[in-house]
């Protein structure tokens, strides 16, 4: 009786423990629906508030002809890190 006991434990339940916590492992590495969705909507309001702040940015040259915004790109961050390191 005890080596059914054992063989069950080893051949059935070990296994399915296993293949259980990695299904949930796999499962909460995707990205879901809902945060897609989040991410859409961030992105869509990333965009908005550029655009925003773009027309601020030419209302403010238009009243004071020598203001300059600043613009940082990707590529200019790269630039400042490099200037601030010593690098350039």
């Amino acid at each position: 009786m005890e080596a059914v006991i054992i063989c069950a434990t080893l051949f059935i339940a070990l296994p399915w423990i296993i293949f259980h916590y990695v299904t949930q492992w796999k499962k909460s590495t995707s990205i879901t629906n809902e945060d897609e969705a989040l991410l859409d909507q961030m992105y869509e309001t990333a965009r908005r508030l550029e655009e925003r702040l773009g027309t601020v940015e030419r209302i403010i040259a238009a009243d004071h002809p020598d203001f300059r915004a600043p613009r940082l790109g990707a590529s200019d961050d790269y630039r400042l890190e490099g200037r601030l390191e010593g690098r350039n």
